[in-house]
């Protein structure tokens, strides 16, 4: 019986596009053509320098433990990545390997968070946030947020939200479902606000280098002491290596590797080493190719859903995802997604999977299939809104 298990568990939801997905795939067994916009993964497959660097790191045998808070040199790495893209000196001692950004979450709530206390978040937004906080014994304060605001904290936010268990704040730039940024000056206001009442201020910046048109600022140019989550997944486009890394201020470090040593002694070996290759210069114009992919399929979907009569208050700056409004169309997001998927075959995911600030009339479009795809998703989507009665 589910009762016997723990109160953590039972209080962690699901993800509500699992069940989408399931059917969907369900459809595809018996020969529909399925859409999948639902999917926050790149479509592309790990770029082939990458691939060589994890094959030779096997042949070489570096099979082992590395150390727990990752290779010295992919540490040194990623502080050379941050001296070109950022112009920061950041000491390779501060950075943290871990297994995928989930892992750099895991190492600031546990280290940040007592049981009973809480991270303000920003609502829409990922959902694993809450949950890792809920698996630490401790809690999210989710703080309603909506297009006047960008669906990002402000100093105004903290203020209003900041109570005696308050201990510091999450925010992600570019942030999961909207693709809006935090600039450099909002970054610095968030900081001030924080550190006025005693908090952490903590950045998720897994999506930085996948922004259009502009570049994300990190929030390590203007507060040396906030903790930055980052991962090799979504620009670098390594998702099933899971390999990420925590930047942590210098005195924090300690605690943040007896941590490491005891969740998961250390990130895959292989992927460390195949990590190495995502700073050379030939890597990095295939990553910038993919970018510059991405920004076409946001400039071709983000029109042709307004079209429709999506609404889509903010452009996004970043990302790979439009977070938009149905209630033009009535009725409520799931049921929404259902019906584009049996009777379209294209596959969306639900606002109730972000949040619950207006989840129930938003739904979420990540636009990783190349462009005919989306081309023909929104065709099919065209045609399911005549048939949709909300």
């Amino acid at each position: 019986m589910t009762s016997s298990y723990s109160a953590r568990s039972r209080a962690i939801e699901p993800f509500h596009v699992m069940a989408l997905l399931a059917r969907a795939n369900e459809l595809q067994a018996l020969g529909h053509d399925v859409i999948h916009l639902e999917i926050g993964e790149p479509d592309f497959t790990t770029a082939a320098p990458i691939v060589a660097a994890g094959q030779a790191a096997l042949a070489a045998g570096h099979t082992r433990y590395t150390a727990a808070r990752g290779l010295p040199q992919l540490r040194e790495a990623i502080a050379g990545f941050y001296a070109r893209r950022y112009q920061l000196s950041i000491d390779p001692e501060r950075v943290l390997i871990t297994p995928g950004g989930s892992g750099a979450l895991l190492l600031a709530s546990s280290l940040l968070v007592d049981p009973g206390k809480h991270w303000l978040l920003a609502d829409p937004g990922y959902p694993c946030n809450r949950h890792f906080l809920r698996l630490i014994e401790g809690a999210a304060q989710l703080v309603p947020v909506g297009p006047e605001v960008r669906y990002q904290l402000t100093p105004d936010l903290v203020a209003r939200h900041w109570d005696t268990d308050s201990v510091g704040a999450l925010v992600a730039s570019p942030a999961n479902p909207t693709g809006t940024l935090l600039s450099r000056d909002e970054l610095a206001g968030l900081s001030r606000a924080l550190k006025a009442r005693g908090g952490h201020l903590v950045v998720d910046e897994i999506y930085h280098g996948l922004t259009y048109g502009t570049d994300a600022a990190s929030v390590l140019e203007v507060d040396d002491e906030a903790f930055v989550l980052n991962s090799f997944s979504k620009y670098f486009g390594m998702t099933g290596w899971r390999l990420g890394w925590l930047v942590a201020p210098p005195r924090a470090v300690p605690e943040l590797e007896k941590l490491a040593q005891n969740l998961y002694i250390s990130a895959p070996t292989m992927a460390q080493h195949a990590a190495l290759a995502c700073f050379e210069p030939a890597t990095l114009e295939i990553l910038e190719a993919r970018r510059a992919e991405f920004a076409r399929r946001r400039d071709f979907l983000l029109p042709a859903l307004r079209e429709l009569g999506f609404g889509i208050a903010v452009e996004p700056e970043g990302a790979f995802y439009l977070y938009a409004d149905i209630s033009t169309f009535g009725g409520d997001a799931f049921s929404f997604c259902q019906h584009m998927l049996e009777t379209q075959f294209v596959a969306i995911t639900p606002g109730l999977d972000f949040g619950r600030h207006q989840a129930g009339h938003h739904v979420r479009f990540a636009y990783t299939q190349d462009l005919p795809q989306l081309e023909a998703a929104v065709e099919r989507i065209a045609r399911g809104l005549q048939s949709w009665q909300g």
